[in-house]
């Protein structure tokens, strides 16, 4: 391994510890965070082609060349399925009891219907884990096609996740894309 694939092991680190203290709602923390490279990353890089083709969204592939240019991986994910009990309605019921009833199914992407709370949590945790990647001069992009993967290959438990791959080159491979 390359010092600066090391360096950027330590970065997701890092952002985990970001990720996992950043503000949540209520003080309620349902988040799941992993680290993913090697041979994981190119099974998830694989299975972002495949659903690339699934889903008829040609940029899984762009994003699963990214993946391939990464050495590591951040994932996250929550639970966010169950309420937080805030009766806000931001997920469509009229209450949190309303919504508990409600069915739950696999979508797409993603397991839903969600808690709106759960959803902000894992924006929070992510902006504050890219944030420390990039004080640390990490290229890196939040990739919800890197999350849906990670769901279905089961490399992170959660309802709704997010990727974010990170780099060390010359050039960041995030900011030139394509499709």
């Amino acid at each position: 391994m390359k010092a600066e694939d090391e360096a950027l092991l330590r970065v997701a680190e890092l952002m985990a510890l970001s990720a996992r203290t950043a503000p949540k709602a209520r003080g309620l923390d349902s988040l799941s965070i992993a680290i993913v490279y090697g041979e994981e990353k190119e099974k998830l890089a694989k299975m972002m082609e495949e659903l690339a083709d699934e889903l008829g969204q040609a940029f899984f592939k762009r994003d699963a060349e990214n993946v391939r240019q990464s050495p590591v991986v951040l994932l996250l994910a929550v639970k966010a399925t169950e309420p937080k009990r805030l009766d806000c309605s931001a997920c469509g019921y009229r209450t949190c009891s309303d919504f508990e009833k409600a069915p739950k199914s696999m979508g797409r992407a993603y397991r839903g219907p969600t808690c709106a709370m759960y959803i902000t949590d894992l924006g929070i945790a992510a902006g504050s884990a890219a944030k420390t990647a990039s004080m640390l001069n990490a290229d890196n992009r939040i990739m919800y096609t890197v999350g849906t993967a990670a769901l279905r290959l089961g490399l992170i438990d959660g309802d709704v996740a997010l990727g974010i791959p990170l780099s060390a080159t010359g050039k960041s491979p995030y900011f030139d894309r394509r499709a």
